[in-house]
């Protein structure tokens, strides 16, 4: 069935609401996040607001999941699964900080300081987890290829089972140190976008196209690409 008119209208000033956020984002900064300020921008009473958003936490986790989101349809989108590993690896990692440098208030949102006072829900999971999906489809893809040297397989339980699962799921070629170097590579990804979006790269980088490009071609090589 299609929307219904109302369902439409709704669903659009959902939409500049989050919009609105957005730029409250950018301006007072998560911690800074209001309602009340959202509702005077659209003209609207905050009595109204709360029909879409009964706290300001429950918008928070709007942001945080769309972020998420926009985030790992860009890693999505920058994948060819045609493409050797290596190759694969590169294109999505520069597609998740070409996207942090475009939306650094979103990325804060979800990679920097916690928001005093907010606990992310469970059904946030799901979207954080996007662009750790797409990395471990390449390793997967690697492994099931003939790609990667078998394993030799370790017993000790480094990752949980659903991190394993995310991380190319079961094969000969992919044991628990394998899994541990490939999170450590994801975690690696996203510590190096922030430093160099937060400034802590300032002083220390004198290219960062270059080292950005030089440290994800290393955490491929620790993967076996």
């Amino acid at each position: 069935m299609p929307p219904t008119a109302r369902e439409r209208a709704r669903a659009d000033l959902t939409a500049e609401i989050t919009d609105l956020a957005r730029t409250q984002l950018a301006t007072v900064g998560a911690t800074g996040l209001s309602l009340r300020a959202v509702a005077r921008e659209l003209g609207m009473a905050s009595s109204a607001m709360y029909r879409y958003f009964p706290s300001r936490d429950e918008l928070l986790t709007r942001l945080i999941i769309d972020g998420y989101d926009a985030l790992g349809a860009a890693a999505e989108e920058a994948d060819d699964p045609t493409a050797p590993p290596a190759q694969r690896w590169l294109a999505v990692c520069r597609a998740v900080r070409r996207w942090a440098l475009a939306h650094p208030h979103e990325y804060a949102l979800l990679y920097g300081s916690p928001v005093p006072g907010y606990a992310a829900p469970l059904d946030t999971v799901p979207a954080a987890a996007r662009v750790g999906v797409v990395l471990g489809r390449v390793l997967g893809d690697a492994a099931r290829a003939g790609l990667l040297p078998d394993a030799p397989g370790r017993t000790p339980t480094l990752v949980s089972p659903e991190t394993a699962e995310v991380l190319g799921g079961d094969h000969p070629s992919l044991d628990d140190g394998v899994r541990a170097r490939a999170l450590l590579a994801w975690s690696s990804l996203f510590g190096a976008v922030s430093f160099e979006l937060f400034g802590h790269f300032v002083g220390s980088v004198v290219d960062a196209d270059a080292f950005f490009d030089h440290a994800m071609q290393d955490l491929s090589g620790l993967l076996g690409f």
